[in-house]
């Protein structure tokens, strides 16, 4: 999922901090430290993540839009100046306004918004906004939080707890995890302020929300080392009393395959792409990031193309087949593989999460009842695979999908000989244009003949 940092450049993020025996720190600087250790990390893991970079003090600047290139976000790090006093809101407005634009209402996204903890002063501070917050209107402009897309806000404080606890700045930005439903968490460095904190307190963001999901796809004796993207996300079944997130299994069994048409677009939570994690002869994964250079990386890379796996056979088989395959990722949790085309060339593995049950999908009935075509009496698709076992819609086409009528009026079918009695007029300069009008016409033709309103034009 994208990914919008936003970043604290007012005047307090200024303030030196003292470290023995080196030269004098600002907390920007110990938050550049942060940023620059979470940008290598996902350009080594993350490669497919969108990322943005916002600045902000009392006004927002976008730095950095949604790329995939990290040595640019890194740059912009290095760019930024100072300005003056802190106005969260227009931050938390400045990320709303970006991700609409560029991914709607509907992608879910993760803001790591990294400050100081100073609130701000006088009008526009987070003191003065929270406590206005039940003074709004639609006249009034709202407070951005909650996000209107599903998100998750995590707060990377340049402070300590004990500091934070000295005044009301740790309520007010847990009050903004609040309203944005619940869904983040706040950082702060555990001891003295230094460059070491501060790496242990992103390494705690990582494992948080950027740790990538890898797990084993089996089937049968066959299986692969895989990588989810983006990292799916525990599910908590609202209908329970006591309600516990479930979390998807490291090892992926496929259970069977089902014709695309009998699954037809069933209701996902989420969607992922699976790639392959090649591993060498010693069991280590082999990927960017172990390289020394290009060169190793690319001599890398054309080792692990040459070794089977299993996940490519998998999708090339879904491919050709047009089927998709039927995964467990739990105690009566499933899923589905299938290949889904980007362009006329290439194609990916996808994975799609069912609802957690033993009946996902109504009209398969029970998972667990399926079972092969060779237990059957006789073949449940008929003897022309021109029938479904389980209770879908016909093929037949309709009437208003058709489009059968091409003259509705006698001037059409004028035009269109006019259209050719010109051109043959014309000959032989107009003979490519001659020969394309006689064609659509007879095209167009043959259609009305078979059309069940060709009454309409005598």
């Amino acid at each position: 999922m994208p990914t919008v940092v936003v970043m604290d450049v007012s005047l307090s993020m200024t303030r030196p901090v003292s470290i023995e025996g080196s030269e004098e720190y600002q907390r920007k600087h110990l938050a550049v430290h942060g940023l620059t250790m979470l940008f290598e990390h996902m350009a080594t893991n993350y490669k497919l993540e969108f990322t943005a970079l916002i600045v902000f003090s009392s006004l927002w600047e976008l730095m950095v839009p949604f790329t995939r290139d990290y040595n640019t976000l890194q740059e912009a790090l290095s760019n930024m100046d100072d300005y003056d006093k802190t106005c969260l809101e227009s931050a938390l407005l400045g990320v709303c306004n970006i991700v609409q634009q560029e991914w709607g209402a509907a992608i879910p996204c993760q803001v790591v918004l990294v400050t100081d903890g100073s609130l701000g002063i006088g009008r526009g501070s987070l003191r003065h906004s929270l406590a206005t917050l039940s003074q709004r209107n639609e006249a009034n402009q709202r407070f951005p939080l909650p996000f209107p897309f599903p998100s998750k806000l995590y707060i990377m404080c340049m402070a300590s707890l004990e500091e934070l606890q000295s005044s009301d700045s740790l309520e007010c930005l847990e009050r903004l995890i609040d309203l944005n439903n619940g869904e983040g968490q706040i950082f702060t460095i555990d001891g003295p302020l230094c460059l070491k904190n501060v790496q242990s307190m992103f390494g705690k963001l990582i494992d948080v929300a950027y740790t990538p999901f890898h797990a084993v796809l089996k089937c049968g004796h066959l299986s692969s080392d895989v990588q989810a993207f983006p990292r799916p996300e525990p599910f908590v079944i609202d209908e329970e009393i006591d309600p516990i997130p479930k979390t998807i299994n490291t090892d992926l069994e496929i259970v069977g395959f089902i014709d695309i048409a009998d699954i037809s677009s069933p209701p996902v939570l989420s969607r992922h792409l699976v790639l392959p994690i090649a591993l060498n002869k010693e069991g280590d994964e082999v990927g960017p990031g172990i390289a020394d250079d290009v060169e190793d990386e690319n001599s890398a890379n054309q080792i692990a193309g040459k070794i089977p796996n299993f996940c490519v056979l998998l999708h090339g088989s879904l491919k050709v087949e047009g089927m998709v395959a039927i995964v467990q990722l739990g105690s009566e949790w499933f899923g589905m593989l299938y290949s889904q085309a980007d362009s006329k060339k290439k194609s990916n593995l996808m994975m799609s999460l069912f609802e957690p049950g033993p009946e996902p999908l109504p009209w398969l009935g029970k998972m667990a009842q399926l079972g092969p075509i060779s237990d059957a009496k006789e073949n449940p698709y008929g003897e022309d695979d021109n029938k479904s076992p389980f209770p879908l819609q016909p093929k037949n086409k309709r009437s208003y999908a058709q489009n059968v009528t091409v003259w509705i009026k006698p001037n059409g079918l004028q035009t269109d000989v006019q259209k050719i009695l010109r051109n043959a007029r014309k000959l032989p300069e107009k003979t490519q244009t001659f020969y394309k009008a006689c064609f659509g016409f007879v095209i167009r033709k043959r259609r009305h003949a078979t059309s069940p309103d060709k009454a309409l034009v005598k």
